[in-house]
């Protein structure tokens, strides 16, 4: 019986996916990483194997039904059973709502919630017979209110936090810790730094969410006792109004 054990990160980024691969892989796990574009995660595949872990990255379009059904089949065959599995897709955009396609919503809704539905689905299906595993939807200010400029947003946050929540409790009873952990703040990332200067010199001053703390969160949940398991938590910095 192997003791292998991987941890599936949809939309592993520069920063806070990056970062969960990381964080997870120096405890042993097999980080399985993935993006629109394979050839964007080289950097992190090599980052997490220099650190001593390891690492695969794979092309997939999170949206697309057959790739994510393959992607799993792929991972539970050739690499690791996954005990845990993250959804972590943005799809963050602004538009007013006359300016606001049906191309532009429905694509939105693809991107931050079908893709977690199928996610959440093939996770459930090879964890369900082992009685075990995490699986976890990161949220954001929008899962919990809209504002102008956010429907297509906060309508898809909306909806994967009902996923989530209806997961959750399918799930729990069955040895599957299913969490939705809320993200209220800028992050420590490029385009906030390119976009937001006056929010990113708050830095120093840990006014804006590291990506390495918001890993460490995403361990703990996995690390919690059953008897004591989070669904939702909200991680923001000391300086965000709420």
């Amino acid at each position: 019986m192997t003791d292998k054990k991987a941890i599936l990160v949809i939309g592993a980024g520069d920063a806070t996916g990056g970062a969960i691969a990381r964080r997870f892989a120096r405890e042993g796990y097999i980080a399985c990483v993935t993006r629109r574009t394979a050839d964007k995660l080289e950097p992190l595949v090599k980052q997490i194997t220099a650190d001593g872990g390891q690492a695969h990255g794979f092309g997939s379009d999170a949206r697309k039904e057959e790739e994510m059904v393959a992607l799993v089949e792929r991972i539970e065959r050739d690499i690791a059973p996954i005990e845990v599995a993250v959804f972590n897709i943005g799809a963050n955009v602004r538009f007013g709502i006359t300016e606001t396609t049906a191309r532009v919503y429905y694509k939105v809704w693809e991107m931050a919630c079908f893709g977690g539905f199928l996610m959440g689905r093939e996770a459930a299906k090879v964890m369900l017979p082992r009685g075990r595993g995490t699986i976890i939807f990161t949220g954001a200010t929008a899962s919990l209110r809209g504002r102008e400029g956010f429907a297509a947003f906060a309508g898809a946050k909306h909806a994967l936090r009902a996923l989530a929540q209806s997961m959750a409790r399918e799930l729990w009873p069955k040895g599957i810790h299913v969490a939705h952990p809320v993200i209220d703040g800028a992050i420590d990332t490029e385009f906030i730094r390119s976009n937001f200067p006056e929010r990113y010199a708050m830095k120093d001053q840990q006014g804006i969410l590291s990506p390495d703390s918001i890993a460490e969160a995403y361990w703990q949940i996995h690390r919690q006792p059953r008897d004591a398991w989070t669904h939702e938590t909200e991680l923001r910095p000391w300086m965000e109004s709420w």
